[in-house]
């Protein structure tokens, strides 16, 4: 009895063409003229669902094992154990099966297979580091099969037997280059020649098959010598093939674990059903070849199923017909055994050889359609930029040539027992890759995902994932853990390696999907105050002077909405087309560019009122809609192009980390703004730019704003307000809770002093400005008592949890300044307003009060903004007693609260 050829020196996972198209992708662009005269020349004839679909997935899941696996599945667990691990086995595969059957008849796949599936479904960098796995699965695969046919041909014609073969290291290393270059040779000619050697190959197989099936009725009582090779101390040395008997049967239904021969492990349930769930991988041969069938639609289902259903029978039917005839130590220490009991005995040496032969040629084809694939998406760059030539027929020379490269170098390796688990590894690892592809297709509710094969839910989806990951570690938990580690590097690499896809990213839509769903929970007839947060509209006219007011009004949205609108003055009536869509990209790559979490929003109206109040009322969706409109000064102050000013340093930050950009680092993304103009402009921390509004239009856009219960805050000397130096060194935030425009009242406690207070104290609790100090400022008129309403500040402070350092300030001569400008008329007018006809030498004083108060200037000043006056006429005088009193304050905050913000309950 010659030598038999160890189990586990083959490759134990199918993997004919696993990945690899049997297509040629014609990707050169040619005139219609050239594609019609050529195409019938060069197109092959489209495959039905026999020769496209069953053929190939029948070859991918048979290959060595039914000759090489059965028996020694059988040896060890026994019949019953046999057909429960068939069972688990094929119900973990079936579930991934019909996730590729779904995938499949969504849409034809291009080049790369069950990469193309994930990496479209999943984003590049997903689809990336699996197809790159995948990529170095079926090289490995391509080299054990090779290894394992040079052990098949020596252990047939090696020197032991009386041949001439040598045997050694450097000798199989030569055997196994020369059949390399075999392969390569029929790779390099095309896939299509391979394609053809399919049937061939699968009439091979299937005579093969017949014959063993025949052998175990033909073939009388045998005995069997057991292979020469074991250890000398087992006995017996020869083991009987009994033919159809009772005591054969019932000596072989239970489990009998015992020592593997070919590697001196101890075998057990997990590592023998390990090794048999390699044989019903290959399950994706078919599905790859979606652009050679005549109707993927309806082959790949069917020819996928049927292929899966028919290896399922031969298993179970092979497992009973050798658990009727064979010894129990048959099976147990002669893997071969089928070549012994065989009519004819070179019919399984034949089998093994060409399966074997035509499974490491289709895994380096499936390995250089999946280098293609990566290299025409860009997805690592230039490195792999050689990999995208092909020959005039369409063939991935190229790409053939450098995974021929990398089989030989894995070949050097010689052994490759304990690859063989990671290949299998990385195997289940693409195919719970596709189960989650099509979960996440599923569960996105995408009208376009309308595959024609219905037969799947997201609970098959989620079986499969879980049924891959339990045999991934049942196979080797360390390699399985190393396996998804290396994937994630893979994934973050391709992620900063790989330019921007137009492919459509699954992520987008399952957000969305979840964003509605918690929209339509999130009710704003439950909002309660003790939960209110700032959901800001900042109206924003020119983007390149607004930045400093951008990026610091980030800093007060604490979580909340976040939305940057601007008007564009002009009628749809006239114009050819909406001029707002062209502009998003350059607003969005802003948001992008400043790193904040803004939304945008623009409109077009014959008016800037008109245009905020459109916002106003649209902005936002559901529960979440603008409560605080945030407008820049009206001011005559020149704006500065901060997108182009290289001196101010713009900070990329979020809200948990700040960030200094080196300004000659930076390479601001192409912003399609118009270029800053002189004259009236709306605050340097813009609005709005030129005369597309005048003061009085300006506040009325305030009043629109009170009106509609939104709470109103004006910007005033953010066009230079860098937030980097601004957190620099010591930190005040200066807070001047009171009505400034009214000195004859005093209040402290109204909506509007507690709206104020409440912003000072979130934009404290940003983590950037938590060094931050508060300093709340207390005016007092001489004949109050000044620690009594320091005190009741003070408590005030400790209800709403406040930190706040409080300084009294007498302001005595402003106030007298304000009485004695008063004329008898004034005095006794009633002004429906918060405001009232101060002089302007009272607003100076007031101002310069102001100034005094602090030797080191603030980062930032909050002051009390009152509400516009009832009387439209005075809209201008309003204005400009705003203007008077920020006047040269530095970055300014005027603020106005309508609704209560603050509770002191629990």
């Amino acid at each position: 009895m010659s030598e038999r050829t160890p189990l586990l020196h083959y490759r134990l996972s199918a993997s004919v063409n696993e990945s690899g198209e049997h297509r040629r992708d014609e990707h050169e662009p040619r005139s219609p003229a050239t594609v019609r005269g050529r195409s019938a020349a060069r197109q092959p004839p489209k495959l039905n669902t026999f020769f496209g679909v069953v053929i190939p997935t029948l070859l991918s899941m048979f290959s060595v094992v039914v000759f090489l696996r059965i028996g020694f599945v059988v040896g060890q667990c026994g019949l019953y154990q046999t057909i429960v691990m068939l069972l688990v086995a094929y119900f973990i595969i079936s579930m991934t099966v019909l996730s590729v059957c779904a995938i499949s008849t969504n849409g034809a796949l291009d080049a790369g297979g069950a990469y193309y599936m994930i990496s479209r479904a999943l984003g590049p960098e997903f689809g990336g580091s699996i197809g790159i796995m995948f990529f170095l699965a079926n090289v490995c695969g391509s080299a054990l099969y090779v290894l394992g046919l040079v052990e098949a041909i020596l252990t047939t014609f090696g020197i032991s037997d009386g041949s001439a073969l040598p045997t050694g290291y450097w000798w199989s290393l030569l055997y196994g280059t020369v059949i390399l270059l075999l392969c390569v040779l029929v790779c390099l000619i095309g896939a299509h020649i391979y394609a053809k050697a399919t049937f061939l190959i699968f009439i091979i197989v299937m005579v093969v098959l017949g014959t063993i099936f025949i052998s175990f009725f033909a073939v009388p009582f045998r005995t069997v010598q057991l292979p020469s090779h074991r250890n000398a101390s087992l006995s017996p040395t020869s083991a009987n093939f009994t033919g159809f008997k009772l005591d054969t049967l019932l000596g072989n239904v239970q489990a009998d674990y015992v020592v593997d021969y070919t590697t001196g492990v101890m075998m057990s349930f997990a590592t023998v059903f390990a090794v048999m769930f390699n044989g019903c991988t290959g399950i994706m041969a078919g599905s790859n070849m979606s652009g050679d069938l005549k109707n993927p639609s309806y082959s790949i289902p069917r020819g996928t199923i049927t292929a899966v259903i028919f290896t399922f029978v031969i298993y179970n039917l092979l497992s009973i017909l050798i658990s009727c005839t064979c010894d129990r130590i048959l099976l147990q220490q002669d893997y071969g055994f089928l070549t012994d009991i065989n009519v004819w005995h070179p019919f399984v040496t034949i089998g093994v050889y060409s399966s074997t032969l035509s499974a490491a040629m289709s895994n380096l084809i499936g390995a250089s359609r999946i280098l293609f694939a990566l290299a025409k998406d860009n997805l690592l760059g230039r490195f792999l930029s050689p990999a995208k030539h092909t020959s005039a027929s369409g063939n991935p020379w190229v790409s053939v040539l450098i995974s021929w490269v990398f089989v030989q170098l894995v070949l050097f390796s010689g052994k490759l027992n304990t690859i063989a688990s990671i290949v299998t590894i990385f195997f289940l690892l693409v195919y719970a890759a596709v189960d989650l592809a099509c979960l996440a297709l599923e569960w996105a509710s995408a009208p376009n995902f309308r595959p024609t094969f219905r037969y799947f839910t997201w609970h098959t989806c989620v079986l499969g994932i879980v049924g891959c990951a339990v045999m991934m570690f049942l196979i080797n938990a360390i390699y399985a853990s190393a396996s998804i580690a290396f994937m994630l590097l893979l994934l973050l690499l391709i992620h900063y390696l790989s330019p921007v896809s137009s492919w459509g990213c699954i992520s987008q839509a399952l957000i969305f999907h979840q964003v509605r769903k918690y929209l339509l929970m999130l009710d704003v007839r439950k909002d309660h105050v003790k939960f209110w947060r700032p959901q800001v509209l900042l109206m924003v006219s020119n983007p390149r002077c607004s930045v400093g007011l951008i990026t610091f009004i980030n800093d007060i949205k604490k979580s909340g909405l976040y939305v940057l609108g601007h008007v564009q003055l002009g009628d749809l009536d006239v114009l050819p087309s909406d001029p707002l869509q062209s502009q998003y990209d350059s607003w969005l790559s802003l948001v992008d560019h400043l790193n904040i979490k803004a939304f945008v929003n623009l409109t077009l109206a014959d008016s800037v009122r008109h245009g905020v109040q459109h916002l106003l009322f649209i902005s936002g969706l559901g529960g979440m809609r603008p409560n605080t409109l945030v407008l820049g000064f009206y001011d005559d102050i020149p704006p500065q192009d901060q997108l182009q000013d290289s001196s101010l340093s713009i900070c990329k930050f979020s809200d948990n980390s700040s960030q200094t950009v080196d300004p000659e680092d930076q390479n601001d993304p192409a912003f399609h703004f118009p270029p800053v103009r002189g004259g009236v402009s709306v605050g340097r921390g813009g609005v709005w730019g030129g005369k597309s509004m005048g003061p009085q239009e300006y506040v009325c856009v305030i009043a629109d704003a009170v009106k509609m219960l939104k709470n109103v805050a004006l910007a005033r000397y953010f066009g230079q307000f860098d937030r980097t130096q601004a957190l620099q060194g010591p930190l005040f935030v200066d807070v001047w809770p009171v009505n400034l425009l009214r000195p004859d009242s005093a209040a402290y406690v109204d909506t509007c002093s507690l709206f104020l207070l409440q912003l000072a104290c979130i934009l404290n609790m940003t983590r950037a400005w938590q060094k931050a100090k508060l300093r709340l400022f207390l005016c007092v008129e001489e004949g109050r008592s000044l620690k009594g309403t320091e005190q009741k500040l003070k408590h005030l402070l400790k209800e709403l949890r406040m930190k706040a350092e409080i300084s009294t300030v007498p302001w005595d001569s402003q106030v007298a300044l304000h009485w004695q400008r008063q004329t008898r008329s004034e005095k006794i007018e009633d002004f429906p307003s918060n405001t009232s006809r101060v002089s302007d030498e009272y607003l100076q004083a007031v101002n310069k009060l102001i100034l005094d108060q602090t030797l080191r200037p603030p980062a930032v000043r909050f002051l009390y903004l009152p509400r516009p006056p009832a009387d439209t006429s005075r809209y201008h005088d309003y204005l400009n007693q705003l203007e008077l009193l920020t006047r040269n304050l530095g970055p300014t905050l005027l603020i106005h609260g309508v609704t209560p913000v603050i509770t002191t309950d629990l």
